[in-house]
């Protein structure tokens, strides 16, 4: 018997609690007025697919509930069968900050999962590196036309010389100069780009371009130190790596280049003579994120992620999940899963920072919601915070990372990062981030260079349309042909296939990537 194509699908809706009143419609291109939804009300107006439907009469002022928790109060009455959107609903406040749950939440422990390994690049600092890249770091924005120029002759006529190199990058940023450098807040950029030039698919093999005249010099961003070394050489043995624009010897444009080229040489040398060894699944550090959400986010490719999530932690790995705006309306539920009261608190502090940053620039947090993904029926930041804070799984919150530190323990942490997709892909990087992982419903031709990327739809109608840029269909959910839990395995799998180098994400096949965003809340000058 054939599969049923999406147009003669039955009805579908999905209710996330048995206590909600409104479900998000399944079905391709949404359904007609008229409708007659399984066991529940009548449409009595079209429901685009992802958006809502009341389920019983709501009246004005009364809460509506979607994953048992008041998303909005209706600003009207609500008839059973009508669509529910954003115009209807008065957000709620923002949870406070005080009289939070702290550490309460005692899951039973997951049983270890042994026995998992892939193939990835031990260095010298213990960490494992997924892929075995030429990272160069440039201290300014003015060196970043002559880094890519020398970036795309390396890659044309060096990089076939050596053929364990997987790429060469240039670490494009626009910070360096311009800005208030000893600004208290100023620490942020400048250790982000410190820790991303130590991610373990780099190898240690610290290269930086800089222009002479910068505020941000390459000591002060790389300082004696702050580079593991290779070997039992001292510090006075292995000076950084710089070549600076502004030197005398540099005569000419094509003077850079062949510096650049030439030092390039050396650390492409070292790169390749490395090989993958077996290591276990315990040395993935995985960064989960979202972005272009819609409700199905919360539906099928997040939780399916949480599920992940908790098999990786199960192995002994780290996972990362961020984004302050989009989880900080279920902070209550974050610092009850607390493994320590310490991890509440400092979770609180940085949603603290947070709020006060905001309010700085006065934004108000209903900004995070974007048009598309209103367009997808998320109607507000609460209703998106409740989908995006599933990608955690159910295991305890073992450790928070500030803005552009390094993670520094296992377990499952919380990075603080803004919701930007690139800030928060950066950060990631700077916490020692070797593998991905990127949802999406509207669909963002999200990457990395860094780091692969596996982006997982959360529809199948995206994952046909977007067919060679989506890795994983977690739409299949919804459709009623894999479960949750099926997802879950199956995106272990391919994130050990992916970090082993076997299987090269869509993203890495078309060579996306978008350049560094480094989150600066220091002032300019």
């Amino acid at each position: 018997m054939n599969a049923p194509t999406p147009l003669s699908r039955p009805p579908l809706h999905i209710k996330m609690h048995a206590a909600d009143n409104v479900a998000i419609i399944a079905n391709d291109g949404g359904l007609p007025a008229g409708t007659a939804l399984p066991g529940g009300p009548v449409l009595v107006e079209h429901v685009p697919q992802a958006h809502k439907v009341a389920l019983e009469d709501i009246p004005a002022g009364g809460v509506v509930r979607r994953y048992d928790v008041p998303i909005g109060y209706a600003v009207r009455p609500i008839a059973a069968g009508s669509w529910v959107h954003e115009k209807l609903l008065q957000m709620p406040e923002a949870r406070s900050l005080e009289g939070l749950p702290i550490a309460t939440v005692r899951p039973p422990a997951l049983e270890p999962l042994t026995g998992y390994t892939f193939e990835g690049y031990r260095n010298a600092d213990g960490s494992v590196g997924t892929r075995n890249i030429l990272a160069i770091t440039q201290t300014v924005q003015c060196v970043a036309g002559v880094t890519d120029f020398a970036v795309q002759r390396i890659k044309a006529e060096l990089l076939p010389r050596f053929p364990n190199v997987d790429d060469v990058v240039a670490l494009e940023h626009g910070y360096g100069c311009g800005v208030a450098i000893d600004a208290p807040d100023a620490i942020i950029p400048i250790r982000t780009l410190r820790n991303i030039s130590l991610n373990p698919n780099f190898g240690g093999e610290v290269m930086v371009v800089s222009l002479g005249c910068e505020k941000l010099q390459p000591e002060r961003l790389l300082p004696p130190g702050s580079i593991p070394l290779r070997d039992e050489r001292t510090l006075e043995e292995a000076p950084l790596d710089v070549v600076c624009l502004q030197d005398e010897a540099h005569v000419g444009f094509m003077s850079m280049v062949e510096s650049i080229m030439r030092q390039a040489q050396g650390h492409l040398a070292r790169l390749n003579a490395r090989r993958r060894e077996t290591v276990p699944a315990s040395e993935l550090v995985v960064g989960v994120q979202c972005g272009g959400s819609d409700a199905f986010s919360g539906v099928t490719a997040n939780p399916a992620v949480g599920f992940c999530t908790d098999l990786l932690v199960r192995a002994g790995a780290t996972v990362m999940f961020s984004e302050v705006t989009e989880v900080r309306d279920g902070i209550d539920q974050l610092t009850a899963r607390a493994s320590t009261p310490e991890v509440a608190q400092a979770m609180i502090r940085e949603m603290a920072w947070y709020d006060a940053y905001l309010n700085q620039g006065r934004v108000d947090r209903s900004a995070n919601t974007t048009p598309g993904n209103k367009k997808g029926g998320l109607s507000n930041i609460v209703e998106k915070a409740m989908g995006s804070i599933v990608k955690s799984g159910s295991a305890p919150i073992s450790g928070v990372v500030s803005p552009g530190e390094k993670a520094r323990q296992k377990g499952l942490l919380y990075a603080a990062t803004p919701a930007s997709d690139f800030i928060c892909g950066t950060l990631q990087l700077a916490a020692g981030m070797n593998l991905h992982v990127f949802t999406t419903g509207r669909g963002t031709p999200y990457g990395l260079a860094e780091v692969p990327v596996i982006k997982v739809a959360t529809r199948s109608d995206l994952a046909r349309r977007w067919h060679d840029l989506m890795d994983v269909n977690a739409g299949r959910i919804a459709d009623g042909e894999a479960t949750i839990e099926s997802l879950g395995w199956e995106m272990f799998q391919l994130m050990l296939e992916v970090a082993s180098g076997r299987h090269k994400t869509w993203a890495e096949r078309w060579k996306l990537a978008n350049q560094l965003v480094l989150f600066n809340p220091a002032p300019v000058t």
